[in-house]
């Protein structure tokens, strides 16, 4: 059995949280014109380390491959704009924060949130690898970037150019680093002596606990948990001395980091990081079995869809998607959804719309498309945004449309 070694300790991995096939990468969005061209497929599986728990893919392709031309940019989702104003709010109420400071965000895409702290009149810095995503940031923001990938040489460029953080912080980036190692060593040179490191990702264990695997795409090359970052941090000369949880993306975690060394009392561990330790353990996030369980979870999550789809189209009824998100490529390739069951997906970004979702090459228009063509069902792929997206759409209801999120398993919205 191909065994290959885990990214953060070297073990051998053995046991495997979830195979869900072979699949393009998620964003690699197709042009009409290039549809008959032939696609990359890559296995998508998760293997856990049986030492470190870090769940995560193999490396197949390269992250200049995956963001150096993006087609996401966080502001045309609103809600996570205003869960990124919030937290501005906190953090510079919260660590004093002012125009004597510096923030630097990691992977801070159209700035989205750096535009919070500029408003407030705080230095800020994005380090944004998509050149065409770090352009927008600059011309509808007047963020600066650093069009480049985090890691050690960077941070190096950084200190030296005297540019060091009072505040470090990434939203769903620790996730997307193939090399972990580099990614925290690079953390502990950029950080200010008394700087804190904020990090958000998607909380394996709800993951797991909500039956998410559509989450599983090639830019997520590891999966993770509280026990598992500990690890990685402390290895890296890093204390994580605060833990929140939050409900995006599914269930996400909030690590606050500081250097081993620091030990000012605005940086003491709370009581919620034992708390934190203690619900993984609890779960069974340091047991195989736990993770092993899994795969068949989403095997029946994959049949119900299916049978849901085919139901429908049995009985004369329009499903479209709404939501071109990479969690919907996944669970459109992984269950084989093309258009023979499902017409098409909308998406507000107009960077997706004219382009066929990867490998099933279903197409991809303007919300408005719901309303000419006036399905009886919207399966919402971004599910953990259903709420903000029933709300825009509901005007649906007026022919008797309904909605339909795939996640945790399949349910007809009322």
């Amino acid at each position: 059995m191909h065994t290959p070694p885990c990214r953060f300790c070297a073990e051998p991995l053995t046991h495997i949280l979830c195979d869900l096939g072979m699949s393009p990468l998620a964003n690699s969005y197709v042009k009409y014109e290039n549809s008959q061209n032939a696609e990359k497929f890559y296995p998508l599986k998760v293997w856990v380390c049986s030492k470190c728990y870090l769940a995560q893919l193999e490396n197949f392709e390269s992250p200049d491959a995956i963001f150096s031309d993006y087609l996401y940019f966080s502001s045309f989702s609103t809600s996570w704009v205003e869960h990124a104003r919030r937290y501005s709010e906190m953090m510079t109420e919260r660590f004093g924060l002012g125009e004597n400071s510096q923030v630097i965000e990691i992977a801070s895409n159209d700035g989205y949130l750096l535009q919070h702290f500029k408003a407030k009149g705080i230095p800020v810095l994005g380090v944004e690898p998509a050149a065409n995503v770090a352009k927008v940031a600059w011309e509808t923001k007047q963020i600066p970037s650093v069009v480049k990938f985090f890691g050690v040489e960077t941070a190096k460029e950084l200190a030296e150019t005297g540019k060091s953080a009072d505040l470090l912080l990434g939203n769903n980036v620790l996730a997307h680093v193939p090399d972990i190692n580099d990614f925290v060593g690079g953390l502990k040179i950029a950080l200010k002596p008394e700087g804190v490191i904020t990090f958000e990702f998607p909380h394996l264990l709800r993951l797991i606990e909500g039956n998410q695997f559509d989450t599983v795409y090639h830019e997520h090359y590891s999966y993770l948990s509280f026990i598992a970052m500990e690890k990685v941090f402390a290895h890296h000369g890093l204390t994580l001395f605060d833990v929140e949880e939050l409900p995006t993306h599914g269930g996400s975690l909030r690590i606050f980091a500081r250097h081993v060394e620091n030990q000012a009392p605005l940086f003491a561990t709370t009581e919620r990081v034992a708390a934190m330790k203690k619900q993984e353990v609890d779960f069974g996030l340091t047991k195989m079995e736990t993770y092993t369980a899994f795969d068949e979870e989403v095997k029946a999550t994959k049949r119900k869809l299916l049978k849901f789809l085919i139901q429908a189209k049995e009985e004369g009824k329009k499903v479209v998607c709404y939501g071109a998100a990479a969690k919907g490529v996944t669970l459109l390739n992984y269950c084989g959804v093309r258009e023979d069951l499902i017409e098409y997906v909308v998406d507000k970004s107009p960077h997706k719309q004219n382009h066929l979702i990867p490998g099933v090459h279903v197409p991809i228009y303007a919300p408005e498309k719901i309303f000419e063509t006036k399905p009886d069902y919207v399966l919402i792929l971004p599910w953990n945004l259903q709420k903000e997206i029933s709300a825009e759409m509901v005007g649906i209801k007026e022919w008797g449309g309904r909605f339909v999120v795939p996640i945790p398993e399949v349910m007809v919205l009322d």
